[in-house]
């Protein structure tokens, strides 16, 4: 098989040399044809030159390298990888935090037909308080919408068919479903368990993972837009109703106050209008919102690839044996015979 085995890195470049050659190493007696792509998610500090000293002729082979301009999230970053990749399986793995280790059964598993597979490792770092408590409401809230609980269903660490990331290149947003897609497009999966103490930890940010929890609620569900439009339907039912309540107060009712009627009747035509028009603005967003395409949220300031690529080299081969041409003298026997 053609693998390609995809790293998203940032500000790590002490670590960088050391993990780097150890995953090659084990890519070359794993797999015949393999490529290891690294995208620097805009590091401050030397990770380029790290890299790009990686890529020289005394450096790593089949190693191809992606800085960003800015940071983005992980997702958007691991996606800027997948959609450059020509395997025939795709691998996103962090090497600075996870052990290698796994990856041959993942791919066990890959090969006998399975679309999806994800490595949970049990021995994940602890992250704050706060931070387990939102990752608990989302996970409840994703699963209410869904059917499943993305951390543990989904983990980051995967292997995908190229079927997988052809379909998730189809997407308006493939960035973005990357995260979510090849657990909840119906394609076979299969979950790797195994346990390694992190060489690192992933620093986790609260707001961050806040914002892009939100987005991807928003974005892989019509649920809570729905309610919105669902609530403005009630209301404006509601004021229907309580129209029709203060007509039969005026109707059947003598001592009202002054006012009060005419004063309920303009305040519930003035909110049934109101929900009317949330109603309307609802499902055109839903509408929109099918159709828009927001485009990349990452733009690669430098691509630079390995001096030796093996799997080029074994392309476009012509055997010699059979492409010469035969002698005149060679042509003359057979003519004879």
């Amino acid at each position: 098989m053609f693998l390609s085995v995809v790293y998203v890195v940032r500000n790590q470049s002490a670590q960088l040399q050391q993990s780097l050659q150890r995953a090659s190493q084990l890519l070359q007696e794993l797999t015949r044809d393999h490529e290891l792509i690294v995208v620097d998610n805009a590091s401050t500090d030397d990770s380029v030159a790290v890299l790009q000293q990686l890529t020289s002729a005394s450096g790593l082979p089949n190693l191809q390298v992606y800085t960003l301009t800015k940071m983005v999230s992980e997702d958007a970053a691991s996606w800027v990888g997948i959609e450059s990749a020509l395997g025939d399986y795709v691998a996103v793995i962090d090497p600075l935090v996870e052990d290698l280790a796994f990856l041959p059964q993942m791919l066990g598993e890959a090969t006998t037909g399975v679309d999806v597979v994800f490595a949970s490792n049990e021995q994940q770092p602890s992250p704050s308080v706060l931070y387990r408590a939102g990752r608990k409401v989302f996970d409840l809230l994703y699963f209410r919408f869904h059917g499943i609980r993305l951390g543990d269903e989904a983990p980051r660490d995967r292997v995908l068919s190229r079927t997988v990331v052809n379909f998730i290149q189809q997407h308006p947003q493939p960035s973005l479903a990357y995260r979510h897609l090849p657990a909840t497009a119906g394609f076979s999966r299969q979950t790797v368990t195994f346990s390694s103490e992190p060489i690192g930890q992933r620093t986790e940010h609260l707001a961050e993972s806040l914002d892009r929890g939100m987005r991807l609620l928003v974005s892989t569900t019509r649920a809570p837009l729905r309610l919105v439009t669902g609530l403005s339907l009630f209301g404006a039912a509601a004021n229907v109703v309580y129209s029709l309540y203060v007509l039969c107060i005026a109707a059947f009712k003598t001592n009202v106050a002054p006012g009060w009627i005419s004063l309920s009747l303009q305040q519930s035509g003035m909110f049934f209008l109101i929900s009317l028009v949330l109603l309307v603005l609802g499902e055109y967003i839903l509408q929109m919102a099918s159709l828009s395409n927001e485009g990349a949220t990452y733009h690669v300031a430098r691509e630079f690839t390995s001096a030796r690529m093996t799997h080029r080299e074994k392309l476009n081969i012509e055997d010699t044996a059979l492409s010469r041409p035969e002698s005149p003298e060679t042509l003359r026997r057979s003519g004879t015979a």
